[in-house]
């Protein structure tokens, strides 16, 4: 009974499992690499390609090849290839199927039982789409979780000085406040978790979820092409030619990661048959990112000041996660604003790790609270795990917070303005359940319609503006009922951070439950896109 884990990034993506020896285990791609580019190159309309091969082909075919799908989860943003729309969960779905082939070929085992990360800072429409990607990839997801659980989890388990005070002194004598800063590819969270006997809890978040290593490339791609045209001021702008854009963003990439390794780059920019040979140094190019990596501690303190308002304030840890906190500029700046050591923790891998220790752990509770025991025991034994870890995982709660605030739009019967009224904050303990009372506007009022919105912005607003709707329906009414007749509604935001809405109207019991609904998918659509896409190919 093999269950994965599975770090669904946004520029990587990689899978894990737990070994023999009760570790986590990162599984190589058939390229034999940890981790796969998460882009998706479509061949023909019955064919498609992921990965390295997909992201070196887009400098010839940049039409036909999608990246940073992961920023479009959750919205409606169809991608039209070969005449016909793919989704955002669609082409996910290309990603995860391509992980779990290579899984497959590598263990000879079918993977099918999976757990999938998520930024912290994903709302319940994001969330809501990765889950639907694994399904239309053919997978059981078990749970969603957020990346810097994961990377807790990670760092709780594998962290030599946690483990050996445990054994030593008892499950409670590591106990740990860490923050997590986690900058990858696309997305950037942190995250104030704390560990206690063995426990995780999640104390606060925040983020962007469109702030991360590619932002930092795009502004590489932008001076590289300001210093080509300096240079050959009668030639185009090479970034009208995709061709062109292409190739710099994959020279942008290579130059990122060489000066964090080296002082001195070298880049030759070739356009129309001209060249411009740019030399780029770390100081430039810290000097062009600057304001990016302003942002990140603007929202790093945001976090810490909220944790502060919590009674948190005192750190042991800053664990560091992502590839892009390779940079050099983000230790040394980090190391500086917080006097803390940065740590890095395995910033390629720690999430797919913490991700399949997770799905371990919560297939080994679940077997136990179904009363079979034996089969529990036999998946600790083949793990290699003692009783007490086995008594140790069993007993491990992990907590989380709601990573933004969710409400309805209700209308002031005296201004006749709309405003937002919510029912779960950002940072509110999950689960949370909250139920609240509304009334009818108008006497006589046969339908009531409810529309549910998320916080939109780093900050919770009442504004109709600032939050975005995620699901609406309609509640009937008996007829014959005064203006203020009463109707409720309740929130439940599950540990997975995704959301359950029902209304009711008391007289009758009539109940209205709400869908969140992602990128237009119903389920019947989710079911018929999962046909649609198992006739396609995926190398």
């Amino acid at each position: 009974m093999a269950v994965y884990g599975i770090d669904l990034g946004t520029t990587h993506s990689c899978i894990a499992r737990v070994d023999d020896v009760g570790r986590p285990a990162v599984l190589r791609n058939m390229e034999g690499t940890d981790t796969t580019p998460s882009v998706v190159y479509f061949e023909s309309a019955d064919n498609v390609v992921v990965g390295a091969p997909a992201k070196d082909t887009a400098v010839l075919f940049p039409d036909l090849v999608v990246s940073l799908i992961k920023r479009d989860m959750g919205h409606e943003v169809p991608r039209e290839l070969h005449e016909r729309d793919y989704s955002p969960e669609e082409i996910s779905a290309f990603v995860l199927r391509k992980l779990v082939a290579d899984a497959t070929a590598t263990t000879g085992e079918d993977v099918r039982d999976v757990v999938i990360t998520v930024p912290a800072y994903f709302g319940a429409a994001e969330r809501d789409a990765t889950r639907k990607a694994g399904r239309i990839a053919g997978l059981n997801v078990i749970d969603i979780i957020s990346e810097p659980i994961a990377a807790a989890i990670t760092y709780g388990v594998l962290n030599p000085a946690t483990a050996a005070d445990e054994e030593k002194d008892g499950a409670g004598s590591a106990d740990r406040t860490i923050l997590v800063y986690d900058l990858g590819g696309g997305t950037f969270d942190t995250t104030v978790i704390t560990l206690r006997g063995g426990d995780i809890s999640v104390v606060c978040t925040d983020g962007d979820h469109e702030l991360g290593g590619a932002d930092w490339d795009a502004r590489l791609v932008e001076y590289l092409a300001g210093r080509f045209a300096e240079e050959h001021p009668d030639v185009g702008d090479p970034l009208d030619d995709k061709h062109t854009e292409q190739q710099l963003r994959h020279d942008a990439e290579e130059a990122k990661k060489a000066l964090s390794l080296r002082t001195r780059h070298v880049v030759r920019v070739m356009h129309e048959g001209r060249v411009a040979t740019v030399e780029l140094t770390r100081e430039k190019f810290e000097e062009i990112t600057k304001d990016l990596l302003d942002r990140t501690i603007e929202i790093t303190g945001r976090t810490l000041a909220t944790a502060a308002g919590k009674g948190v304030s005192d750190y042991d840890d800053l664990v560091l996660v992502g590839g892009s906190t390779k940079m050099p500029a983000v230790q040394r700046r980090l190391a500086d604003e917080l006097a803390l050591s940065p740590r890095l923790q395995d910033p390629d891998l720690a999430v797919a790790k913490g991700a399949a220790l997770y799905a371990f752990e919560e297939t080994y509770r679940q077997l136990l609270a179904k009363g079979e025991t034996d089969k529990a025991l036999d998946l600790a034994t083949r793990a290699g795990l003692s009783e007490s870890e086995q008594e140790r995982m069993a007993a491990r709660q992990i907590t989380t917070v709601a990573s933004r605030a969710f409400g309805v739009i209700a209308l002031d019967p005296d201004t006749e303005q709309e405003h937002v009224v919510h029912l779960v904050h950002a940072n509110d303990a999950l689960p949370r359940g909250k139920t609240r009372e509304f009334g009818t506007i108008e006497e006589d009022q046969t339908i009531v319609k409810i529309i549910v919105v998320e916080q939109a912005g780093s900050a919770e607003s009442t504004e109709v503006a600032h939050n975005t709707p995620i699901a609406d329906g309609e509640l009937k009414i008996p007829p014959g009922k005064p203006a203020g007749w009463p109707i409720e509604v309740t929130f439940a935001l599950d540990t997975s951070g995704l959301l359950h809405v029902t209304a009711v109207e008391k007289e009758t019991a009539e109940e209205l439950t709400l869908e969140v609904r992602v990128g237009g998918m119903s389920e019947e659509e989710v079911h018929q896109s999962r046909t649609d896409l198992a006739g396609i190919r995926v190398d």
